[in-house]
């Protein structure tokens, strides 16, 4: 009997140590702890926790911003997993920009794994206001916020349509944009986020806004990716909103073995569904956003896409 228990007791070890054994732990490097990025990491580590029974583990790291989580790539082992514009990759890559002085041979080892929720760009008008279009904006009070991706592309926007030094910019946080709006201290917000964005819901159903489209000649002009916003996304919206948008993707490196990224890109296309019935946001995320990815995807996710019927280019192969 006691070596039976004995042989019992050697057994179960043997599947607990074999069950920690199998267990993959990954870092995801995301955005702030306040952003919806962070949010959407957070989403993701669930929905691998639940599409992989446990089999992968992702451990959520806050960041300063896309810059830094590049930065990283170069020092970082193991399954280091980061999000960031693909243009920032392509910079570190030929070390450009604010990467010059800073490359890094190990930038080279970079490898795309699926693309994530865009930044979009939104120019949201109060209904009152009686603005339809960017020219309409001349003589109003706008708020841009400050330090953010979606002030500085709003203020590029206005010198590039025509519009700087011809409207107001208002001395109020992003934050307190709906309230803002409702009271008539201002016209109009810029913001950018993956959309549904919760401030444009919010302003949307309190006053009633209406979020300006792009022609053609601006979108061109602006040097962005063009998105459709669709119709209905926002309380009020009957017409598609025609934008702009700056695309990110989730990377690792040539460290993560061809098994571990083909599990997580897997993974994570199978639960977008689940992912999109909590938040709208994963509902923008389809097959036509792996035209954004620059450059080539890590070989385990290659397989996956292949698998599945992805049309990749040969440069992302």
């Amino acid at each position: 009997m006691k070596l039976l228990k004995s042989l019992c007791l050697v057994a179960a070890g043997s599947l607990i140590a074999g069950s920690a054994l199998a267990e993959t732990r990954v870092t995801y490097k995301s955005a702030k702890s306040t952003s919806s990025y962070y949010q959407m990491a957070v989403q993701i580590s669930e929905a691998m926790k639940a599409g992989t029974d446990g089999g992968i583990i992702v451990t959520i790291e806050e960041s300063q911003g896309s810059v830094q989580n590049v930065m990283e790539s170069a020092v970082r082992t193991g399954n280091y997993v980061f999000t960031t514009p693909p243009v920032l990759v392509k910079l570190a890559k030929s070390g450009s920009a604010m990467f010059k002085d800073k490359a890094n041979p190990k930038f080279a080892e970079i490898r795309a794994l699926f693309p994530i929720p865009s930044l979009t760009m939104h120019f949201v008008m109060s209904e009152k206001s009686g603005v339809t279009d960017f020219a309409g904006m001349e003589g109003k009070t706008i708020l841009l916020g400050k330090g953010s991706f979606g002030a500085k592309e709003g203020a590029k926007y206005l010198k590039l349509f025509g519009l700087e030094g011809k409207v107001t910019l208002a001395e109020v946080e992003l934050s307190n944009a709906g309230p803002a709006l409702k009271n008539g201290q201002i016209d109009g917000f810029v913001t950018a986020g993956s959309y549904p964005a919760p401030n444009v819901i919010e302003a949307a159903a309190g006053t009633g806004v209406r979020v300006i489209s792009l022609n053609d000649e601006q979108i061109a002009a602006s040097k962005r990716t063009r998105l459709v916003i669709p119709a209905g996304t926002y309380a009020g919206q009957t017409e598609d909103i025609i934008t702009t948008s700056l695309p990110v993707v989730a990377y690792t490196t040539t460290q993560m073995d061809d098994a571990t990224a083909y599990e997580l890109t897997k993974t994570y296309w199978e639960q977008k569904a689940d992912m999109g019935a909590g938040a709208a946001w994963w509902n923008a995320v389809d097959q036509g956003l792996m035209g954004n990815i620059i450059g080539q995807i890590h070989p385990g996710a290659v397989k996956y896409y292949l698998e599945a019927g992805f049309d990749l280019t040969d440069d992302q192969k």
